[in-house]
């Protein structure tokens, strides 16, 4: 059975490229390319043969190129005009234009796939998760980071309250994000060993909402999502929305804050030198001896 369509990806595209001719918006991004880089720089191995899936721009992959620890590196990107993101991408970088949803490589041919602020917007995030395993060698490394949790709450809400009062109902203006349990349960799912979920909230503060706005237009962030409303958005209810932000969202100083949570995911493609559960019963001491306590079988009660 096909996914859900939940995001217009030929419009998300669309969005990138008006983003790029408007000068691209990239804080967020290059945090997280710097985090990337911190989390493998405790891994003390080389890569000789990386992937960078649907990173917006080519910052993870000079990050990782001034590590030293990366061999060629692969940039995989659905934008056939995408020039202007090739910038600070090293020698070594090869370019193929592909969509995340199906990616080009063979099984067992990575020895890393990372990627930045892209996955949360494919239509088979599970899909896109076994994908990548698969491709990874025996004992290949998996790091990525995606908006999830409560991203962007602040516009979600005061949409919600200016569309209701002036609209008559709400329409979806900000995408669903997934949250850090789900993402592990994902990895899980997609066979990633030693699989490992954490959270990060970036909390960006602007004079006005319309400061926001205009970010996420340059972040190629607007609204992706299939089941958006086709009409125009009324200047009453634009306006209703950024009051309504201002008065809820705001600091004693009078700036508003806009929340983005970052989840970051790693996992591992199973190799028979990684730790192992141990198989129950196979332990050689008891927990309550450790514990400096009495043991009490199942169905007994503690005396009093």
């Amino acid at each position: 059975m096909a996914p859900p369509l939940i995001f217009d990806r030929s419009l998300l595209l669309r969005r990138r490229q008006r983003a790029l001719r408007l000068g691209p918006e990239t804080f967020l991004l290059d945090r997280v390319a710097a985090d990337i880089a911190d989390r493998l720089a405790v891994v003390l191995r080389r890569f000789d043969l990386a992937a960078d899936i649907g990173t917006p721009t080519a910052a993870v992959r000079a990050a990782l190129a001034r590590s030293g620890s990366i061999g060629a590196m692969i940039a995989v990107d659905a934008m056939h005009d995408g020039a202007p993101n090739l910038t600070g991408d090293h020698a070594t970088t090869l370019r193929v234009v592909a969509d995340e949803e199906a990616l080009p490589f063979a099984d067992g041919s990575l020895d890393l796939a990372v990627s930045g602020l892209a996955l949360q917007a494919v239509n088979d995030l599970p899909g896109v998760l076994v994908q990548i395993r698969r491709a990874l060698k025996p004992d290949g490394l998996f790091v990525a980071a995606l908006f999830g949790g409560d991203t962007l709450t602040e516009l979600r809400q005061s949409f919600a309250v200016a569309e209701s009062e002036r609209d008559g109902g709400v329409s979806p203006r900000v995408a669903p994000f997934p949250d850090v349990r789900e993402m592990g349960a994902l990895l899980q799912r997609a066979g990633f060993a030693l699989p490992v979920t954490d959270a990060d909230r970036v909390t960006v503060r602007y004079a006005t909402p319309f400061g926001l706005l205009r970010d996420l237009r340059r972040m190629g962030a607007a609204n992706p999502l299939v089941e958006r409303r086709r009409v125009p958005l009324r200047r009453a209810t634009l306006m209703r929305a950024m009051e309504v932000y201002g008065a809820r969202f705001a600091d004693p100083d009078g700036k508003v804050r806009a929340s983005f949570d970052i989840i970051w995911l790693s996992g591992w493609s199973p190799h028979a030198s990684q730790q192992q559960p141990l198989r129950p019963g196979s332990a050689k001491a008891r927990l309550a001896d450790a514990l400096g306590s009495t043991e009490i079988a199942a169905g007994e009660k503690p005396e009093r």
